[in-house]
């Protein structure tokens, strides 16, 4: 299953403010019960994110082939890794 413009915009509605690092997992997983959902921290990822919001990267991945990779389409993925981003000092 792919990740859809409106899957998007509930992500983005719920990553967007300043601050919406406290359960902000939960939500999505509530909200998107259909996309599998990793947490990480930031420093763990290597690739560039998909989308970059206040608290968290956003990170799709696709599990096509068995084999889960990062990807940048939407119409590929399967899930999103949520990277916790270190508070600035």
């Amino acid at each position: 299953m792919s990740i859809s413009e409106t899957d998007l915009a509930a992500i983005e509605a719920l990553l967007a403010p300043p601050g919406a690092a406290p359960g902000a997992a939960a939500a999505l997983r509530q909200r998107l019960p259909h996309l599998s959902l990793t947490r990480c921290d930031a420093s763990d990822m290597a690739e560039a994110p998909f989308r970059v919001f206040p608290d968290y990267d956003l990170h799709l991945v696709s599990a096509a082939d068995h084999c889960v990779q990062v990807t940048t389409d939407p119409a590929a993925a399967t899930g999103l890794v949520l990277a916790r981003r270190a508070a600035s000092a």
